[in-house]
This record gives structure tokens, C-alpha cells and sequence, in this order.
């Protein structure tokens, strides 16, 4: 057996351990690349040690740690009252107030079960209130949340673009960020049309200031947080069963409250953090500034003005998730350097139809991601696709990119994944079985369809 075929079966063992324990995949990505590294390749510490990408853990610990700060402060809090308000009792227009709130999330950093986290008790709630279809609710808060994760400041965005940039291939950030929120939005309103949305057009509900017998209930969101506060798909049980043990809980979801201080939730504060927001994307988009620093240096401007919030935005970084991306990202920088990406990307070009290739790619992205981490194939799918890419095979890579970023996120709507798993932990006043059985009945259909889909739309037109 060569050492790229021992490698690549490595590489799956990883996705079938972190799939069926509750193990952090970047854990056995560590510890692969230097079993595999100096056992099969050749290669000293130090050699794999070059290979941690120091970039990226500073783009997600920035990032993390402003997204952080807004949540604890009530900036995000704010941001949904202000929304759900502006609705002024449309309640056909509350799931996309959700999809909307859920995608700005994302888009400016959140992780993608962190926003989901937020958004999907109250949207939940919402559901169970006015009568609307709980899976609607549910699903519109994932696509939304999904639909934003491409922008060039969020998660996957800086995971995709990286990878690509290093890789040499043309790079159309923008691109990306539009192909999944016009297919998660697409997708959004199909099922808007056939899960009963036109039947809410007419109906409406007493708003706050408003004459009525009831309002609107309060979108509370979040308060000061203790411990992390996201978590990667495989790793998400685990950190679920630890605050159970801890707090003897049954519900997995279930957040510590605490009172944040007069400055942390003064309006002045949330103000200021929406303006550092903001800053972030113009520095970052306008001027071409490192995302990693500037939204640090953000985050240490706001916690000097409430220094003990700081203390609680520290521990919420997502550090599962960083360990989860920078472990598979060393892991496939020793991929590189023995060969494994140059032998399967001439591999995958060697099929009889470049096409044909393409979207075998796309059908393994979302079939993993279906069950693993989205993050974990982004960062170790992608550089298998480059040699291919770059072997003159006549497949855009820009396309590429798209459908394969769509195809590995948008299948997060199952219930093995943690944005499913949150939704379903969420929904009020439904049968828990039935209603797993209609998100995995979905995720399933989605996995089909979603790479055919992209594949025709990104490569083949």
C-alpha cells in the first residue's frame, strides 16, 4: 500500500471516529498528521509543525471574540427586538425576519451553529405562537444561517478563500458568498410556497405600541454566557453531555444566565459594538485589512470600555471549532508535502469525464458533511480538488468552488448535523419522532439534489 493511499484512508478514518464518538475531529487531525507524518512520510516535528495555519487561527479567534462581545452585550438581542418589530404584525413575514437575522449572523462572523443556537428558540417560539409550520421555521432559520456563511468575513468564507488563495486559482470571493445565498434563499422560498407561507399572508398579530389584545413576545436572545459558545457538528454531543453532567440538566441546549453589568447592556455600548460591526466589513472588504487583527482589535476597544466582559468573551472564543479547523488544515498541509493531493487530484482528472468528476466532488462533500463537520470538509476537500483544477480538465474553477461550498453546507439542515439537532432540540408542542423523521426525510432529499443542482448551475452553464 503506498503511503497517499494510507493517508487518504487516515483522512477517512477521522470522518467515520468523529462521526460515531463524540470526539473533536481536529483532535484526531493533530494526531494524524504526526502519526502519519513521521511514520509514513519521513517528516520531523518541526517540519509538521510549519504547517499550522497561524493566519487562520487568528481569523477565527478574532472573529469569534468580537461575535462574542455582541452576543454578550445584547447587540444581537437588540438586533432581533428591532426586527421582529419592524414586522408590525405580519406574521407571514417573521420566518424571513429569522432567515434574515440568521444570515447578517453569519455572515459577519458567527459560526453557523452559533447563529442557529441564537435564533432558533425564538423563531421556535414564534412558531408555536402563531401557528406556523415548526419544520418552515426551523429549515428558514438554517438556510439563512447558511445562506451567509460565505461572506469574505465569515467562517467558511475565510476556511474557502484561504484554501483557494494558497492554491494559486482565480478567487471570486463574492461569488461564493452569492451563489449560497442565492441557493439557500431560492431554496427558502420553495419551501415557504409549499409549507403552508401563502396561508400566513393575511394573517396578522397585535404588535407592541400597537392597538391589541396581545403582542408580539419579547425576541430575549442573549445575556452574559459562561464557557464556550459554539461548537463544530462531530464535537457537539460531547460538549452537550458535559453541561448536562454539570448542571443536571435534560435540556442539551439549556444556558447558563447571567446579569450582565449596567455598561455591558447599555444602549450607548450595543451602539458602539454595531459601529465596530460595521468597521470590521469596511477595514476588511475597502481597505484590504487582515480580519484576524482588526477584529481583535475591535473586540479590545470594546472591552475596555466594559473590561468585564472580556473575561466571559475569552472563554466563549470557539475554540472546539478552531481546533477542529486548524487540526485538519495541519493535516493537510502533510497531505501536501507527500504527495497525497497531487495523487488524488490526478486521480479524480484521469476520469473518462472532467464533468463526471466534478460532481463526484460535490456528491462526496455533502454526503460527509451530511454527517460530519462542514468546516472539516471545506478544509480538506477543497485542496483535494486543486490538482484537478489546475490540470487543464476545462472545469471552471470559480464555478467549482461555489458548487462545492454550496454542497458541503447546505446539506446542514439534517438532524445528525448540529444545525438540524438544534432545531429539532427546539421545536415546541410537536411530535419529537415525527418531526425527526421529516428533517431527516429532507436532509436526505437535500443531499441528493443540492450537488446536481449546483453542479448544473456553477459548472456546467
Amino acid at each position: 500500500m503506498t503511503p497517499q493511499l494510507i493517508s487518504i484512508y487516515a483522512l477517512c478514518a477521522m470522518f467515520v471516529v468523529a462521526t460515531i464518538w463524540p470526539i473533536n475531529m481536529g483532535v484526531l487531525a493533530f494526531v494524524g498528521a504526526f502519526l502519519v507524518g513521521t511514520l509514513v512520510a519521513g517528516m520531523s516535528s518541526k517540519d509538521i509543525i510549519a504547517g499550522f495555519p497561524g493566519s487562520l487561527f487568528l481569523t477565527l479567534v478574532g472573529i469569534t471574540y468580537l461575535f462574542a462581545i455582541a452576543q454578550n452585550n445584547g447587540t444581537i438581542d437588540w438586533l432581533v427586538q428591532l426586527a421582529v418589530r419592524a414586522v408590525r404584525g405580519r406574521i407571514a413575514a417573521i420566518p424571513w425576519i429569522m432567515f434574515g437575522i440568521t444570515a447578517a449572523l453569519t455572515a459577519v462572523g458567527a459560526v453557523s451553529p452559533a447563529a442557529v443556537a441564537i435564533i432558533a428558540p425564538i423563531a421556535m417560539g414564534f412558531a408555536a405562537r402563531y401557528n406556523i409550520n415548526p419544520l418552515l421555521m426551523g429549515l428558514l432559520v438554517i438556510h439563512g444561517a447558511q445562506g451567509g456563511g460565505f461572506s469574505p468575513i465569515s467562517i467558511y468564507g475565510g476556511i474557502t478563500n484561504t484554501v483557494v488563495a494558497k492554491a494559486g486559482l482565480p478567487l471570486n470571493e463574492l461569488f461564493t458568498f452569492f451563489a449560497s445565498l442565492g441557493v439557500n434563499l431560492a431554496v427558502a422560498v420553495l419551501l415557504f410556497v409549499l409549507m403552508g407561507g401563502r396561508k400566513l399572508m393575511g394573517a396578522r398579530a397585535a404588535v407592541a405600541g400597537m392597538p391589541g389584545d396581545e403582542a408580539l413576545p419579547p425576541a430575549r436572545v442573549t445575556v452574559a454566557q459562561r464557557g464556550p459558545q459554539a461548537f463544530g457538528d462531530s464535537e457537539s454531543e460531547s460538549f452537550s453531555e458535559e453541561r448536562k453532567l454539570e448542571r443536571g440538566l435534560d435540556d442539551p441546549l439549556a444556558d447558563e444566565r447571567a446579569a450582565p453589568e449596567p455598561m455591558a447592556s447599555s444602549r450607548a455600548y450595543q451602539a458602539l459594538t454595531l459601529v465596530g460591526l460595521v468597521a470590521l466589513a469596511v477595514l476588511v472588504l475597502a481597505f484590504n485589512q487582515d480580519i484576524g487583527f482588526v477584529s481583535i482589535t475591535i473586540g479590545l476597544i470594546l472591552s475596555l470600555v466594559a473590561p468585564n466582559l472580556q473575561k466571559r468573551a475569552i472563554g466563549q472564543v470557539s475554540w472546539p471549532e478552531i481546533m477542529l479547523i486548524t487540526g485538519v488544515s495541519t493535516y493537510v498541509v502533510v497531505l501536501e508535502k507527500m504527495g497525497t493531493i497531487s495523487f488524488v487530484g490526478t486521480s479524480v482528472a484521469g476520469l473518462a469525464s472532467p464533468m463526471m468528476a466534478a460532481l463526484l466532488l460535490c456528491f462526496i462533500g455533502a454526503v460527509v458533511s451530511a454527517f460530519a463537520s462542514s468546516t472539516a470538509v471545506l478544509g480538506s476537500l477543497i485542496p483535494l480538488a486543486v490538482p484537478f483544477l489546475q490540470a487543464g480538465t476545462g472545469v471552471k474553477p470559480v464555478g467549482f468552488i461555489g458548487a462545492m461550498a454550496v454542497s458541503s453546507t447546505i446539506v446542514d439542515v439534517s438532524p445528525f448535523s448540529t444545525n438540524g439537532a438544534i432545531v429539532l432540540a427546539t421545536a415546541k408542542n410537536v411530535d419529537r419522532d415525527a418531526f425527526f423523521r421529516k428533517l431527516m426525510a429532507y436532509g436526505a432529499l437535500v443531499t441528493v439534489v443540492a450537488p446536481i443542482v449546483v453542479w448544473f448551475l456553477f459548472i456546467v452553464l
